[in-house]
């Protein structure tokens, strides 16, 4: 089995169990991985295709611009470019990015502040931070129409081969060495999003129910 044709199937695997969780609404969602470093070239999710099925149109080669290295009728997806900048600029082997209503959402309460913290949650270890008391912070970036431009902004915010930065009211997209930490990566994301909501949602609760005893 060749590198590409490995890859194509690690990252297929992926696809099938994010999709499995129901995170590809609407054919959003795009994932890729690495599959050379010298030339760049990765693999990643063609343009407006159903994730939920598993076919050989699935992925298609690009290169270190996101421009697709043999000719094929299909597109790349739309946010290639931001996969192009995780690779630019950091040695991770796969990025993910997914459209959940817990990231928009979460992306909406703090969009204005730029950024979401958490600590105390035994999943931020996810992020390689093992010690007491860690804090994580996830970036909030505005969701430019233009990808380019989104491109642009979100560069600013890579400085780890691993991380997650958020797009306001578009979706998450996380990055690792290869595709088990980048799937860790948006778990554990996924898992602080929902548990954050359901607090606030429990805390409001309570606050009325006080109120109207």
């Amino acid at each position: 089995m060749s590198v590409i044709e490995e890859k194509w199937s690690e990252l297929a695997d992926v696809k099938e169990e994010l999709a499995a969780r129901d995170w590809f609404f609407g054919t959003s969602g795009n994932l890729s991985i690495k599959t050379s470093d010298f030339p760049i070239q990765f693999l990643v999710t063609a343009s407006g295709l159903d994730k939920r099925k598993r076919t050989k149109n699935d992925f298609l080669l690009v290169d270190e611009w996101g421009k697709p290295v043999q000719e094929t009728h299909l597109k790349p997806s739309a946010e290639t470019l931001l996969h192009v900048e995780i690779y630019r600029l950091t040695n991770a082997g796969c990025c993910l990015h997914v459209h959940t209503i817990e990231n928009n959402v979460i992306s909406e309460l703090y969009g204005d502040m730029g950024v979401v913290g958490f600590k105390g949650q035994e999943l931020i270890k996810a992020f390689g931070k093992w010690e007491e008391d860690a804090e994580l912070e996830i970036p909030i970036i505005h969701n430019h129409a233009d990808i380019p431009s989104l491109a642009k902004v979100f560069s600013q915010h890579i400085h780890e081969n691993a991380g997650a930065i958020l797009i306001r009211n578009h979706g998450i997209t996380v990055w690792g060495k290869d595709a088990f930490e980048a799937k860790k990566i948006l778990e554990a994301s996924e898992f602080l999003f929902c548990y954050h909501l359901n607090l606030l949602q429990l805390k409001a609760n309570r606050l009325k129910t006080g109120l109207n005893s």
